[in-house]
């Protein structure tokens, strides 16, 4: 299982097809390549930082399970908070915090 690859694999293989991407000759076929590139790395750092963060909450991230009646999903982590790296979150709630405000935004607790 140790030689399967990994998500940071992936990565280092998308940095290395935008810089190839780079010298393409023809202007919009290397802006739309350079998109596509671009969409999927973030993608991949998106899925990192929610597999990082179920694992630090004791969570299996490829565990599949029923939601239990009577309890609402939490909502899906926004793409700017994935891809936001050492961000403060809540004590209370684990929200993350916003550097500008004195209390939590979701639960309403203080800093």
């Amino acid at each position: 299982m140790s030689d399967e690859p990994t998500v940071d694999a992936l990565m280092r293989h998308l940095q290395v097809c935008i810089e190839e991407a780079r010298t393409i000759a023809d202007g919009k076929e290397r802006e739309q390549r350079l998109w596509q590139l671009e969409a999927a790395m973030q993608e991949a750092i998106i899925y990192k930082n929610r597999v990082e963060e179920l694992q630090r909450h004791g969570i299996d991230p490829v565990r599949l399970v029923d939601s239990e009646e009577g309890i609402t999903p939490a909502p899906a982590p926004k793409k700017v908070e994935a891809l936001m790296t050492g961000q403060v979150h809540c004590a209370t709630c684990r929200a993350i915090l916003e550097p500008d405000l004195a209390f939590c935004p979701a639960c309403g607790a203080e800093k």
